[in-house]
């Protein structure tokens, strides 16, 4: 037994070392569906989405346990569209903690309402990177690639670069797909605009805001809040160049849900001229919602 310890702890060390990317929640919804045998098959779902996403090795570096991406993944079925397939539509939130703190900073968080799939209970969910073979693994993947990508960007300047792209190889594979959501001509915000987005020069000012707002901002704010607040405003100058040249932009959009609040929870201890500058910043790049900014000057008067 004395031999076999060693074996035993070198197993468990290393399955500790390979943990996987992800510690994503799932939940599906099917409310809208009248019947009784949907709440097993949705269940059987969520149980294979589960391991999916969380037993796949999406990357080939090594991450800790600590350092898995939280996410979750909301699915709401809205109807049946034929045996075995369903539409409606998906949320995706991920998030990465902030160093020196238990806080979790939000990264990413998008309703995607183009969203059709086939489930079968006991088939396998599979994906293969190189063919388009099922809509809901792709969907699924693809999402997974696009939270890799923020969460490398938010630590280092470009560092997403090969998981967009690899998402994009996704959208490429699914151009013959009959299901929506993939193609550039169905809308101006959809799965195929969201990575040409992120891979076009053109908005790189939103991956130089990611780096610079949580490595440089977010990760000294418990140490140098000052100097930290100085480069989360510089993050923001960068979406402001990025909004002027491309106003109304998909991943403007994404900034505001997202970061909006955080923002002004940033400057609340800042200094009144900071406060006033950010402020007048964030309205205009998040003009839809301009007066909620307000709060970042109001503790002043």
């Amino acid at each position: 037994m004395k031999k076999l310890l060693p074996i035993i702890l070198v197993l468990l060390l290393s399955c500790t070392a390979m943990a996987q990317e992800f510690e994503c929640q799932i939940q599906i919804s099917h409310s809208q569906l009248q019947g009784t045998n949907y709440e097993k098959i949705f269940q059987s779902m969520r149980k294979d989405l589960y391991e999916f996403i969380n037993n796949t090795k999406w990357t080939n570096n090594v991450f800790s346990k600590n350092e898995r991406i939280e996410c979750n993944i909301s699915i709401t079925v809205e109807k049946e569209v034929a045996s075995d397939e369903y539409s409606g539509k998906i949320q995706v939130t991920s998030s990465r903690p902030v160093y020196g703190t238990s806080y979790m900073s939000p990264l990413f968080n998008y309703l995607d309402d183009k969203f059709q799939f086939k489930y079968v209970e006991m088939e396998p969910i599979e994906f293969n990177p190189n063919i388009f073979s099922s809509n809901l693994s792709a969907v699924i993947a693809y999402y997974c690639y696009i939270m890799l990508g923020l969460d490398y960007d938010s630590f280092g300047s470009q560092a997403g670069t090969q998981y967009y792209q690899l998402a994009e190889k996704i959208v490429q594979n699914a151009q013959s797909a009959v299901e929506p959501g993939w193609k550039q001509y169905e809308s101006t915000k959809n799965r195929y605009w969201l990575t040409e987005n992120l891979l076009n020069d053109q908005y790189s000012g939103f991956r130089d805001f990611m780096y610079t707002y949580h490595r440089q901002g977010l990760d000294r704010l418990a140490d140098k809040p000052s100097d930290a607040r100085a480069s989360v405003e510089e993050s923001l100058e960068s979406l402001r160049s990025m909004h002027r040249r491309r106003p109304g932009s998909f991943l403007m959009s994404i900034v505001s849900t997202v970061k909006g609040d955080e923002i002004i929870n940033i400057f609340s201890d800042g200094f009144s001229d900071e406060k006033a500058r950010v402020a007048n910043l964030m309205k205009e790049i998040d003009a839809a919602n301009s007066s909620k900014y307000d709060k970042i000057t109001r503790s002043d008067e």
